[in-house]
């Protein structure tokens, strides 16, 4: 089920399991990240794992989820399996996330707040397009 990327991290990383735990070790990353907490708002989670010394980090949920961050009414999708590499405000390499752009799904590949001062998040597509928004719109529960 899991890609080879992440059986080539599963070894020295933190790896919990089940629905509960999966979103509370998510949050805590992204609190530990400078990120916003809401920025995975994934259901029925089976697995967290993070490699911190490669600064690795995969996501799996049972099915893929499409939500709308309401604020900004912006509509991402979340393959079931997510994954990045990581450091100090910033997700990279990001594998599994989708957003739409009228009738166009782009992938996302970077997630970055430049200068946390700015109240900015920002998101860069494989095409090289990025936007951004207000963190606030990723707060929990958005």
């Amino acid at each position: 089920m899991a890609s080879q990327t992440i059986e080539t991290y599963r070894q020295g990383a933190e790896v919990v399991r089940g629905d509960a735990v999966c979103k509370k070790k998510t949050v805590e990353m992204l609190e530990e990240l400078d990120l916003p907490k809401g920025l995975f708002p994934l259901e029925d989670m089976e697995e967290f794992g993070y490699n911190r010394e490669a600064g690795f980090v995969w996501l799996i949920q049972k099915k893929k989820k499409e939500h709308t961050f309401k604020k900004i009414k912006q509509v991402v999708s979340y393959a079931t399996e997510v994954t990045a590499f990581v450091e100090k405000g910033k997700l990279k390499k990001i594998t599994g996330v989708k957003t739409k752009e009228l009738l166009l799904w782009l992938t996302v590949v970077e997630v970055y707040i430049a200068d946390p001062s700015s109240g900015k998040i920002t998101f860069k597509t494989g095409t090289g397009l990025s936007d951004s928004f207000a963190v606030s719109a990723f707060d929990l529960g958005e």
